[in-house]
Order: C-alpha cells, then structure tokens, then sequence
C-alpha cells in the first residue's frame, strides 16, 4: 500500500488465492477480490481485505467456472456477468465458448443466488467493461462470438428486471479499463484492430 503523505510503500498480507485478471471493488473499509485466472483456469475465488484490521477473508466461491467475467456491485450486492466458461477437470474433450450468465452474491445474507434463464444478459461476452449506471447493470463491448470485439451495450434495468438494449459504443472493443462516476461510464482503452487509445462514455438517465 501507498501513502502519499509519506511517500512510501508498506507491505500488507498477501492474497489467499494466487490470481491475475481478477475483479476487484471497494464496499466500506474492504476491497473485494472476485475470480480471475491462474494461468488459462478460472479461479472461483471471492476474497475481502479488511483495511481496518488489515486481514483477508474468505467468501463462498462464484458458483460457475468461468474466465474473463466482468462484475459490477449495485446496493450491497455484487453481480458477476458472462465470461468464457470453462470445462470442469474431468471434462476433456469440451471447448471453452462464452456465455451470457448472470449470478448475485447478496452481502447481507452472504450467499450467492444463480438468477433463473431469463436474466441471462443478451449477448454472449466476455472481457468487457461493466458497471452500475441510471439505474442498470451495464454491460459494453467485449469479445462474443463474433470475429471482431463487440460494440453492443446492455442495461439490466433494475426495476423492471430485464436487460434492455444502450446505444452501442463508438468503437468496439475489449479488454478495456473502465471508471464510473455518478452520471457517466467512461471506456478507456483497450483492443480494437490492436491497441486503442480511444476514451468514451456512456450517459444513462435514470428512469422515474
């Protein structure tokens, strides 16, 4: 950790789960570590660091196996979206393929909740940007079946509990870094054709 006041750097504990690619989130005083891969396997692990008393902890697992999945957290729950699921370890002779799943992990109850079919996103992704925006999980970009990044966005509409189509990106692509401020989603980044340096955001109105 870096304290700018004294311009240093202190060691902290390490992570219980060895991971790159992860998602990670601050709610409260602890950043929360979600998934990501150990070299090509997804790791399903869901870990806290407590800032307070600088310890980690251990959640119940992402119930799917799945790489690349983008999450955003929304009112205390945090939802983990599409990825490239992956064959479990006895299962050979199966590919990796992408997929639109949507699971919820409610902190208060401290349980993970595998919503029904017809929550599943619209479009099959995976390495894309996600957050929470006017009211909606969105969804934007990424990498589907397609032979080129995606430039689709989605909005899981959070009363009405359905996913709608947003205005699509500008340029399409993946494995972009995000930031999300209270009115805009910004898309910084990321792989097009080869490297971006495109910067974009989405404004999404909240509906009353």
């Amino acid at each position: 950790m870096y304290e700018p006041s004294k311009d240093h750097w202190q060691p902290l504990p390490s992570m219980p789960t060895p991971c790159y690619g992860a998602s990670t989130f601050i709610h409260g005083n602890k950043i929360f570590v979600m998934g990501g891969r150990q070299g090509k396997l997804p790791v399903t692990a869901f870990e806290a660091f407590d800032l307070e008393v600088r310890s980690w902890t251990r959640y119940p697992s992402v119930p799917s196996r799945r790489a690349f999945a983008s999450c955003a957290m929304v009112d205390g729950c945090f939802f983990s979206l599409g990825g490239l699921q992956q064959p479990g370890p006895h299962n050979f002779y199966s590919r990796p393929h992408f997929v639109n799943t949507v699971e919820m992990f409610d902190l208060e109850e401290g349980s993970w909740s595998r919503l029904n079919r017809t929550i599943r996103m619209r479009d099959k992704r995976a390495d894309f940007v996600a957050g929470h925006l006017g009211g909606r999980v969105v969804a934007a970009g990424g990498l589907g079946n397609q032979s080129c990044p995606l430039e689709s966005v989605e909005g899981f509409n959070l009363a009405r509990k359905k996913w709608e189509p947003l205005p699509s990106m500008p340029t399409g692509r993946c494995s972009c870094s995000s930031l999300e401020t209270p009115n805009l989603l910004f898309v910084i980044g990321g792989v097009a054709q080869g490297p971006s340096s495109a910067v974009e955001a989405l404004s999404v109105q909240q509906e009353v």
